[in-house]
């Protein structure tokens, strides 16, 4: 019994889990030859420092980069340039949930067998709910540049709720790992 039990639950599990992550999507030039690249440098900005969000960025990206394709980060000559961009936006949720009748009983009187009896009456769809409340929402894009072209040959981008301004380390992560499922350029 726990054989089955195990047979079945895992995968439902892994299903329910999996469903939780951010959407995400991606678009590529289907003319750029994926497997002649091997490096990646990220682009530079003006200001001096990294912030702590950028190095959790780049440090998700890298590594998801280095365990799909097998490419190196770079500080000269590089193959591809990267760049990122972040959007935290206020958005509304909606649902829509079913609403029924409640199922109920009435007492009859049957003048031929000259007693009670008790008639069944289930629920009934009445219409729908809909309720609404404001959230916010992150997209994270990943895009990528080919340096002797100067053409975009891939962008990646996944939207999710998140929790404040700021996102975590774990958002940031699911976001970058949805993103690069997708991301099967390479192989092709």
């Amino acid at each position: 019994m726990k054989s089955r039990f195990k047979t079945w639950a895992y995968p439902i599990l892994i299903f329910c889990i999996a469903g939780c992550g951010p959407t995400a999507h991606v678009e590529k030039d289907k003319t750029a030859d994926f497997n002649s690249y091997k490096t990646f440098a990220w682009t530079t900005h003006k200001k001096k420092a990294i912030d702590l969000t950028e190095q959790k960025i780049r440090a998700a990206v890298n590594t998801e980069l280095e365990k799909q394709t097998g490419w190196k980060q770079v500080t000269h000559n590089p193959d591809i340039l990267l760049s990122y961009d972040v959007l935290v936006e206020k958005s509304v949720q909606q649902n829509t949930n079913p609403v029924y009748s409640r199922p109920y009983t009435r007492l009859v009187y049957n003048p031929y067998r000259k007693h009670y009896t008790t008639i069944y009456f289930p629920a009934q769809f009445i219409g729908y709910e809909k309720d609404s409340y404001p959230i916010k929402e992150g997209t994270l894009t990943i895009s990528m540049l080919d340096t002797k072209t100067d053409k975009m040959i891939w962008q990646g981008w996944a939207t999710d709720e998140v929790n404040n301004r700021n996102l975590t380390t774990n958002e940031i992560e699911n976001s970058v790992r949805s993103i690069f499922r997708k991301f099967d350029v390479a192989k092709k």
